[in-house]
């Protein structure tokens, strides 16, 4: 049988462009899939309980569930309402939190980034600050917007990771320097999460779920920018990647073998 290169599967956003509705997934995740983790990326729209999961996993090597300017829908958490022009994605959340724990508990491979670490936390019953620069002793997580981009996505603080655990194993390093582009971040930890990595001011910055059977990881930072630039972030992309093979292979042989 001809081996293709895996196929990760990456939930839109549902993205307004006046005046249709649009299913829009960030053009540096889909690169990032291609370049760091040697797979093809295929955008998973926002359907919610229209979309057949069963039928699109069934597909799928793997799920990278990527950041966006949106944010969670506090009720998913038992937060408090939302500030004012807060942008949320109801029909992201549709699609994404009821899909986590079944790829979880189904061994594909998961690379979750910003609000996909968010996500991940919240679908396994963890809740989430708003607004770190509301809160005092936090560091400032969120970039300048008033700078270039590359500025922006900077390397700006450290995290501290865990020793032995799988980003430590990735890296062979006990620190990593990251960049920070967020308001919100993980406040109550979920069910069955391990903690991955710490940022100084003890903001939980890296995290999977410690039983899970396969390849899962969830971070803050964002890796896929610039992803060959980084030795780090490109371990991590090809771990991901090299997990998403194997499961290729599970999954064919298992035709092959039918």
């Amino acid at each position: 049988m001809t081996r293709h290169r895996p196929v990760i599967g990456v939930p839109a956003d549902r993205r307004q462009l006046d005046p249709h509705p649009f299913h829009v997934a960030g053009e540096k995740y889909l690169t990032a899939i291609l370049d760091g983790a040697d797979c093809i990326p295929v955008v998973i729209p926002a359907l919610g309980e229209a979309l057949e999961l069963e039928v699109v996993l069934e597909r799928l090597d793997g799920i990278l569930l990527t950041g966006s300017p949106s944010n969670v829908e506090p009720h998913h958490y038992e937060g408090q309402p939302s500030e004012p022009g807060t942008l949320h994605d109801p029909h992201r959340d549709q699609t994404t939190l009821p899909l986590i724990p079944t790829i979880i508990d189904a061994g594909i491979p998961t690379l979750a980034i910003c609000r996909g670490f968010q996500e991940m936390n919240v679908a396994f019953g963890g809740t989430l600050y708003q607004d770190l620069a509301g809160l005092d002793g936090y560091l400032s997580h969120h970039e300048d917007e008033r700078q270039p981009i590359a500025a922006q996505y900077d390397f700006t603080h450290d995290v501290r990771l865990i020793e032995h655990r799988l980003l430590h194993r990735l890296t062979g390093k006990d620190r990593l320097t990251v960049n920070s582009v967020h308001y919100q971040g993980v406040d109550r930890l979920g069910r069955g999460l391990a903690v991955e990595a710490v940022a100084p001011d003890g903001l939980i910055e890296a995290f999977r779920v410690a039983e899970a059977p396969g390849f899962n990881l969830a971070v803050q930072w964002h890796p896929e920018w610039r992803v060959t630039d980084n030795p780090d972030s490109l371990a991590l992309f090809r771990a991901f990647g090299d997990a998403a093979r194997e499961h290729a292979q599970r999954h064919d042989s298992g035709y092959d073998s039918g």
